[in-house]
């Protein structure tokens, strides 16, 4: 992966809100709903719906996003490919963090049982 100091830091300056609807859009289009994707949401960072739409609201970064979260232990399970990389085996936390929902987004997206994305 591109482990450059710049990609991180533009991962980290991404404002959640930007990017919020394109995953709705995205598993919306594959016919899953909004309440699927707040689910997958909460399972890895902790946010119920009041907490996520706080969160757009204030337009948190990423960076603001994830520390904020409260990472599910079993987050280190999501493994596979995601833009070209290898989720596990990323070596920047934050960017790591951002992957992880990417690849749960896709997978929700690409019609995965929710009890195999939910990694429990």
């Amino acid at each position: 992966m591109n482990n450059s100091n710049s990609h991180d830091q533009r991962i980290a300056k991404i404002i959640f809100a930007s990017v919020y609807p394109m995953y709705l859009e995205k598993v919306e289009k594959k016919g899953r709903t909004k309440k699927e994707l707040s689910q997958v949401i909460e399972w890895l960072t902790g946010f119920d719906n009041k907490k996520l739409t706080e969160l757009i609201k204030e337009k948190a970064t990423f960076e603001t996003f994830f520390k904020k979260a409260k990472l599910n232990p079993n987050a280190h399970l999501i493994t596979g490919v995601i833009c070209g990389y290898r989720v596990e085996e990323i070596e920047n936390p934050l960017t790591q963090k951002a992957r992880y929902l990417d690849k749960l987004v896709d997978e929700l997206a690409k019609g995965r049982k929710m009890e195999k994305i939910l990694r429990k």
